[in-house]
């Protein structure tokens, strides 16, 4: 996507009756709400009156006055950008379709008369459009606008690449990603990279330094990555065109980064929920410090009210109340980490340990048929990364088979540690209580809420499969303070809130 690519005809002029631009932004706010962004309605008003400022020609400015109205929250820019993407994907009149087919204004052959070629008459090969030239003189025209760096080159491209390759069919119910493995595999880009570079060797006065082969290298691969991107985004023009902007964003639209499902996330979700939790401890340490200082009122205060009102003849005008001495608890986590629960029981100690300072004391343990307590891993590190892996690989939580037990873990620790509990402490057990039919032992958490301040169980499950299968989750449950929902960080920060 390039600065000068205009918006919409559509948008840029009004035809009578709601304009078509407040037609589209307003569908806009709509699906960017849809997809988890807290967009309020003085935004949304402050979006509108942004756009009115800058030239609706120019895309990027279009783009990032609309971000910079809308977007709070760094982590949520890709949900926006997937969404903008959408909404402001068609480009004037040639993605129309007309007897099943698509009207493509692209013509390779003008790009030289519209000042984009070079003028080695490598584009003119006949056939509107680059209809007429063949798959390698279309390889070897890419060849050199990867060579040049030449945008408008790649774009044309890139366009023509997908209307020849891609194969797609107005009505048929492919996703995208189909359609750009076909284009991409048919342009065979895998031996592009070396064939370039071998040009740029031969291209250079003498043989090029090391730093200058990975200079050369990084800007032949953000071509390359340019390019994939702009055949992406032709894939999706084409696709708005053929089912709809509604239908096509409700497709593309994915989770933030809060929301992402902790056991079912993929290796890039997993990225941005490091990346999002750094924030969210930050934000909850300040607000959990301020909940503290700005305790609310505690219970009346018989004897002072009495007292004070003396002055009033003995009428209590003014009542006085025991203000509550808020103090740190002391967390004791237990949490299993077999299996899929691992990613949950990684990010509440993550964000336990983030937190540590508004708690007194913090203690971790983990299990799977065994039980270790960890606390040392987290001591004197600034890496919580680093202690978190250390847990992985060296904390001793098997006992048998490396199936989850909790009834043995419980015991382990209650043989161990139980004595440790005091009326000061919050114990967190975090798990999905998915036994594999083992004794449950539920009684141990029975004598730990006796002891205990308050027993909270997290289950990264939905609650839907609570008692399911193996799962005995409500024997645990009867003898906690709450058991919690906890499958993505939004309901872990919700809960966190509760601690103090």
């Amino acid at each position: 996507m390039t600065p000068s690519a205009p918006l919409p005809e559509a948008i840029a002029a009004g035809s009578g009756g709601e304009s078509p631009l407040l037609e589209l932004l307003s569908g806009f706010i709509v699906e960017l709400r849809a997809a988890g962004l807290p967009v309020s309605l003085t935004e949304n008003l402050d979006a509108m009156e942004a756009v009115t400022h800058i030239p609706l020609e120019d895309r990027e400015a279009f783009k990032y006055a609309l971000g910079a109205t809308l977007v709070k929250n760094h982590s949520h820019w890709r949900a926006f950008e997937t969404v903008f993407e959408v909404y402001f994907s068609l480009r004037g009149e040639q993605y129309e379709m007309v007897d099943g087919q698509w009207l493509d204004e692209l013509d390779l052959d003008e790009l030289d008369e519209d000042g984009a070629g070079d003028g080695d008459g490598q584009q003119g090969q006949g056939g509107g459009g680059g209809d007429g030239l063949s798959p390698e003189e279309l390889a070897e025209m890419l060849f050199q606008a990867l060579m040049r760096g030449d945008q408008a080159t790649m774009r044309a491209i890139a366009r023509q690449s997908v209307k020849r390759f891609a194969g797609m069919e107005p009505g048929r119910p492919v996703g995208g990603t189909y359609y750009l493995y076909r284009t991409l595999r048919n342009l065979e880009l895998d031996g592009m990279l070396e064939r370039l570079m071998e040009q740029a060797r031969e291209q250079a006065d003498g043989p090029l330094s090391n730093l200058e082969e990975r200079l050369e290298k990084d800007e032949f691969e953000g071509r390359i990555d340019q390019l994939k991107k702009e055949i992406e985004a032709e894939i999706r023009r084409r696709l708005v065109a053929d089912r709809g902007v509604e239908a096509m964003a409700k497709t593309l639209r994915k989770p933030l980064p809060e929301d992402v499902d902790f056991m079912h996330a993929t290796r890039d979700e997993m990225m941005s929920l490091r990346k999002a939790i750094i924030p969210l401890t930050r934000k909850l340490a300040v607000r959990l410090a301020r909940k503290r200082r700005h305790g609310r009122k505690g219970p009346l205060d018989f004897r002072s009210t009495v007292r004070h009102s003396l002055s009033y003849g003995g009428v209590p005008a003014e009542p006085k109340f025991k203000y509550p001495r808020p103090s740190k608890p002391e967390i004791l986590v237990i949490a299993d980490i077999s299996g899929s629960v691992a990613a949950f029981a990684r990010f509440t100690l993550h964000l336990v340990y983030a937190l540590s300072s508004q708690f007194s004391k913090v203690r971790s343990f983990v299990f799977i048929d065994g039980l270790d307590e960890v606390t040392s891993y987290f001591e004197g590190t600034d890496d919580i990364n680093q202690a978190v892996h250390r847990v992985n690989t060296e904390a001793d939580v098997v006992w048998v088979d490396g199936h989850s037990d909790y009834g043995h873990a419980l015991e382990v620790f209650w043989d161990g540690y139980g004595k440790d509990i005091t009326k000061k402490s919050t114990v967190l057990i975090l798990g999905d209580a998915r036994n594999n039919y083992h004794q449950s032992q539920a009684w141990i958490v029975q004598e730990i809420e006796r002891k205990a301040r308050h027993v909270h169980w997290l289950n990264p499950e939905p609650r839907s499969y609570w008692d399911t299968g193996d799962s005995i989750v409500s024997e645990y449950g009867v003898h906690c303070d709450g058991v919690w929902e906890v499958r993505n960080l939004r309901q872990l920060e919700k809960f966190v809130e509760t601690l103090v």
